[in-house]
């Protein structure tokens, strides 16, 4: 994996973070010699009891923010960040992944802004122990009575021992009190630390040792740090986000100048996309700032204007600079876009800083001026975040000394200049302690052992502190799932979602490329085709399916027929040429929408959508669900009708549809048993309710918004809110001040007007139209049934039955025949549903099931026996 780089944003002394050292014996030979010693191991015995206090009060100041560049695909975000951060720019750049993490981080200077050199983030974090051990430190030496007792101790144990020459020269000025001073050494430390162990000690020893030779001469640094990020603008990913998305973080929005805001999406092919450049700025914005459950609100000062805003920060740049040579042309297309912006999200005003930022990052176009323009745009970018930074509540937070060592342990590279013993300790832990992923018991346990451990809640603070960097994914979900390396899990995640061309192979891994593009499902096999080259075991493949499940990335669908070879629900690797449903041979309803009023909530994610989908299909548990391009139709079965769900930009749109029958008797009961069920079942509000759930789980900034239900306007076809799902009628009152009209709404027909005096009228109705059978005719449909119907369909015939799993797998697991089972399975339908067990209801089942030959079997004896 990269090491990640910074480059300090305020620094106050100009000094750079010193590389480590190796502590080298003395030149000085004789009494020189030995006192310099004695003097050397006096100061890492000190060094050590004040490390030891540190672990359990010591904290410094917060100095590391996460930026992220963000925006639609192929607008720039790559090479603005290159030109920020001072890298080379590439003439052709591969389109950026899910998070394309940098390895440099953005280092802005107060004063001198030209010199953003770049840093180790792990060096950081060592200059940040280091200033809290010497805070320690300075304080032990100013303590008298300490300082005294440690002076007079003439025979030291030096806990350092670099090489056998220093070793021996130690121990000769120290005498042959040596094994001595080694217990009295360890009973100071662990009267500190409230411990007897010497094994946890020597844990605390070998950290110590890792990091004291690069203190000796390390100089203070007041520095902050910005943690550059650039996401992947695709739209493939927006789902993905949210293990990604922080609060406390900076964003940099970046648009292309030469489009127009309404102007659909191109990528780098030319190829134009569904989406607009306002839709992607819409799916960024909401889910940025919905993310970020604080309603906390800072005062930034730029250009001596001193202004309020909400957080997060979201600052607005551009690219393509180059391609509109005129100075105010540019500046008339940055207002116009930024005002169309916020006139469609209003309630994002306060979060976003219009920067005016115009960068030209055309690789062929070096010349001095525009050198020149490009520095200047990188310093005004650089101002308007430091002045951010030097706000922000997250920046001023005091951090612990142990979540530093945390971070060194799960990430460090294993350097440690001429100490081989000690890096080969580092190594150990890291090879037998840290995994990419780990349970939180496992991180617990990791803590306690080295002195890092001060309770459940600092440790998810700790965990929370980390993820908002970007250096692990915590989940707090799923029994707290930790990913220590991002880069690795941005990878698998890739190769699950990221649909590409299957030129080669096996016909049947073709197959599975075709069949998720075109259903939004990917089967197990899938899967593991993708991740074989990651060379995962099965534990490692469950847990990553699991994180993807908690986040909604994916969404299991119940097997029926081959439990080894399950599928998944994917709805976003959909392919947008997937024709729309033909529903030219259904009865379908006016839509009912569900949503929020524009000005709290002005769009609801593709994120927020397609997990709305996998939340309705664990409701509904059936596998029978169709996609096109943000819209989904799911089929209930027993209840004879279809739920449609799309997505209608800030609003989510329903209709029910059940199909057309030349029959008219049937029809009318089809009809009366389908309003029953809408009634009676109220599939509205379960998409409601799920959809509130989801809004407040994933955009907590939005979670005191009102839901309302939305017919639209037959007159101004403007949506306007039903204040009152039980009112009489359907008379609905239009609340767009430019219309104001009443209006008959079809759609409250269809959804809400199903009192429960209609509803009981409806099923006696369908009561009294149902045919009715003599056991003789349930008996020897029943035959044919159990008779013809293979083994592999049993589960599926009683699920569609609407029976419940239990009952069925009880029937399933009786040792007894196939026959005997399936006509079990018919008679448990017959004795729960009673009166109403229908045999159309049968025919429909066996035909939806492709037995359309045992379906028409059963017709041919109905139409015999009647």
């Amino acid at each position: 994996s990269k090491q990640t780089s910074a480059t300090p944003i305020n620094q106050s002394q100009g000094q750079q973070i010193q590389p480590r050292q190796a502590l080298n014996p003395s030149d000085n030979d004789g009494h020189g010699h030995t006192e310099q010693s004695h003097d050397k191991a006096l100061k890492e015995k000190q060094y050590f009891t004040a490390y030891l206090q540190a672990l359990k009060q010591g904290s410094c100041k917060n100095k590391v923010i996460r930026a992220m560049y963000t925006g639609p695909e192929c607008v720039g975000k790559s090479s603005i960040m290159k030109v920020f951060t001072q890298q080379r720019l590439a003439f052709y750049q591969d389109p950026t992944q899910i998070a394309d993490q940098s390895d440099k981080m953005v280092h802005l200077k107060v004063y001198k802004i030209k010199d953003r050199t770049t840093y180790s983030l792990y060096l950081i974090w060592e200059n940040n122990i280091h200033e809290i051990v010497q805070l320690q430190y300075d304080n032990l030496i100013n303590d008298q009575q300490i300082s005294k007792l440690m002076y007079e101790q003439t025979r030291i144990q030096p806990i350092l021992i670099h090489d056998q020459h220093q070793s021996e020269t130690i121990q000769s000025a120290v005498g042959n009190e040596y094994a001595t001073s080694t217990t009295s050494s360890r009973t100071d430390a662990s009267t500190i630390v409230s411990t007897d162990d010497d094994l946890f000690l020597q844990q605390c020893r070998d950290f110590f040792q890792y990091y004291y030779p690069s203190w000796l001469n390390k100089t203070a640094d007041d520095s902050q740090y910005a943690k550059i990020w650039d996401f992947g603008g695709h739209s493939i990913y927006h789902v993905t986000h949210q293990p990604f998305l922080s609060g406390n973080s900076i964003y940099i929005l970046v648009f292309k100048i030469t489009q127009n805001i309404h102007d659909r999406v191109m990528t780098r092919d030319g190829r134009l996309l569904n989406v607009t450049y306002l839709q992607s700025m819409q799916e960024w914005l909401t889910s940025i700032i919905g993310a970020n459950a604080s309603q906390d609100k800072i005062v930034a000062t730029i250009d001596n204007d001193e202004v309020e805003y909400s957080l997060p920060i979201v600052i607005l740049v551009a690219s393509h600079g180059d391609c509109i040579t005129n100075r105010q042309e540019r500046i008339n297309r940055f207002k116009n876009f930024e005002q169309e912006l916020i006139s469609k999200m209003p309630r994002y005003r306060s979060n976003i800083y219009t920067s005016r930022i115009v960068f030209n990052c055309n690789p062929d176009d070096n010349s001095s001026n525009t050198l020149i323009e490009r520095e200047r745009c990188s310093i005004r970018l650089h101002e308007i975040m430091k002045s951010f930074v030097q706000s922000l509540p997250f920046m001023r937070n005091p951090i612990p000394i142990r979540w530093y060592i945390m971070a060194t342990i799960l990430h460090k590279p294993t350097d440690s200049g001429n100490n081989e013993l000690i890096a080969s300790i580092i190594n150990r832990i890291r090879a037998t302690r840290v995994h990419k992923i780990m349970t939180i018991q496992q991180i617990q346990s990791l803590a306690k052992d080295f002195g890092l451990y001060e309770g459940d809640d600092e440790l998810i603070a700790m965990l929370s502190y980390l993820h908002d960097l970007g250096e692990v994914i915590f989940c707090r979900a799923a029994d707290g799932v930790i990913v220590t390396d991002v880069d690795w899990l941005l990878h698998i995640f890739r190769a699950i979602i990221q649909l590409q061309d299957c030129s080669s192979g096996s016909l049947e891994m073709q197959s599975l490329y075709r069949t998720a593009s075109q259903t939004g499902k990917i089967s197990t096999k899938y899967i593991n085709h993708v991740l074989l080259p990651k060379m995962l075991d099965d534990k490692t493949k469950k847990s990553i399916i699991s994180l993807m499940e908690n986040y909604d990335i994916l969404c299991k669908i119940k097997s029926i027929d081959d439990e080894e070879d399950c599928q998944y629900f994917v709805p976003y690797l959909l392919g947008s040429d997937v024709k729309p449903f033909d529903l030219s041979e259904y009865h379908v309803s006016e839509m009912l929408y569900i949503g929020y009023e524009h000005y709290d909530i002005p769009y609801i994610p593709d994120g927020i959508y397609y997990c709305l989908l996998s939340s309705c299909l664990k409701e509904w548990n059936n596998a029978k669900v169709d996609l096109y391009y943000q819209c989904a139709k799911f089929y209930l079965p027993s209840k004879y009708h279809y739920i449609i769900i799309s997505k209608d930009n800030s609003h989510i749109a329903l209709q029910y549809c059940y199909q057309k029958l030349d029959n008219r008797a049937t029809a009318n009961i089809i009809k009366s048993a389908v309003e029953t069920s809408i009634y009676q079942n109220r599939p509205h509000d379960i998409v409601k309710e799920k959809l509130s759930t989801l809004i407040k789980d994933r955009m907590p900034k939005f979670k005191r918004a009102t839901i309302r239900y939305y017919v639209r306007c037959n007159r101004c076809r403007s949506l306007t809110f039903v204040e009152n799902e039980s009112q009489t009628g359907n008379l609905v009152q239009c609340q767009n001040k430019s219309c104001n009209k009443l209006f008959e709404s079809q759609s409250v027909n269809d959804w809400m007007y199903l009192n429960e005096e209609h509803a009981k009228d409806q099923e006696q109705q369908a009561k009294s139209g149902l045919r009715t059978y003599n056991e003789d005719t349930y008996n020897k449909c029943f035959d044919i049934i159990a008779s013809q119907l293979d083994r592999n369909s049993l589960f599926r015939l009683g699920v569609n039955l609407n029976l419940l799993p239990k009952d069925v797998n009880e029937i399933f697991d009786l040792n007894i025949g196939t026959y005997q089972k399936i006509y079990q399975i018919l008679t448990l339908w017959r004795d729960q549903t009673g009166q109403l067990a229908d045999l159309n209801q049968i025919i429909f089942i066996l035909q939806d099931m492709n037995k359309n030959g045992i379906a028409e079997k059963i017709i041919s004896k109905l139409n015999l026996l009647s």
